[in-house]
């Protein structure tokens, strides 16, 4: 009986490690080692509060505002506005305190199917497109395509996801799908020009590029308060996103990916 109980485990050991190999070659072949930044000639281009087309400023020019605040959205026409009216009027009631203080607040429609684009576009009549831009992606890429779920459910699905973060990327960061990212030029000009994952675990490997470019990374209290109507991913979705991290350590493992210093900006 022992002899075998040790035949089984060896074969079970063979059979791992052959599919781990297996895994990392596929991780390997099939990556592309520069990140596709490529980006629709249409996604180029915003509208102003007159409805014309202006170019979209580069993270490369030369800085115009203190604050730019990203608000990807997706199918989000209902709960969009109570977002942006209470971080609308923070921003203005700062900027009145301290009229040296500048901002932009941006709203990133990734594909949706609703209003989502012409509703921010309202913010931007009303505040001008030097306060409020929308940018308009031609197809889904991000965070979307997500369904309610039982709260319960999610916070199981969480607890796996995180031990798997911990585990495969990153360590010493407890939430590393928090909404709220504040980052300085330069460090998003280091981390987001190196990213290759776009969904849901894009967050994992901003944090993995940050730690190892040695940003210092700073985790900080905040007031959430969620708004109804929230979507959470799908089953599907949360396998992909295990998928993703664990390409995501195999590929900057065996080389596929590469970190290099990118250009300083100004």
């Amino acid at each position: 009986m022992a002899p075998l109980l040790l035949q089984l485990a060896g074969l079970g050991a063979a059979l791992l490690a052959s599919a781990l190999i297996l895994i990392s070659f596929v991780a390997f072949i099939t990556a592309t080692e520069m990140p596709d930044l490529h980006r629709h000639e249409q996604e180029k281009f915003f509208l102003n509060a007159r409805g014309q087309k202006e170019t979209l400023p580069s993270i490369w020019d030369s800085p115009t505002k203190q604050l730019s605040v990203v608000v990807p959205s997706y199918n989000e026409e209902k709960r969009l506005p109570v977002m942006m009216d209470e971080a609308l009027s923070y921003l203005e009631k700062r900027q009145k305190q301290d009229p040296t203080f500048t901002y932009e607040v941006i709203v990133v429609d990734d594909g949706s199917k609703d209003q989502t684009s012409e509703v921010a576009f309202k913010y931007c009549q009303k505040y001008g497109s030097d306060k409020v831009r929308v940018i308009t992606l031609v197809k889904n890429r991000g965070k979307g395509g997500a369904i309610r779920m039982r709260s319960y459910f999610r916070t199981l699905l969480m607890y796996g996801f995180h031990f798997l973060v911990w585990f495969l990327c990153v360590k010493g960061i407890r939430d590393t799908q928090c909404g709220f990212k504040l980052l300085t030029r330069e460090a998003a000009s280091r981390t987001f020009s190196s990213l290759h994952i776009e969904r849901w675990a894009f967050d994992v490997e901003l944090l993995y590029i940050a730690q190892f470019f040695k940003i210092p990374i700073a985790e900080i209290a905040v007031n959430w308060t969620e708004i109804e109507g929230s979507k959470l991913v799908p089953f599907w979705s949360w396998l992909q996103m295990g998928k993703d991290l664990l390409f995501i350590r195999l590929r900057y493992l065996t080389g596929a990916w590469r970190l290099q210093q990118p250009r300083k900006v100004n």
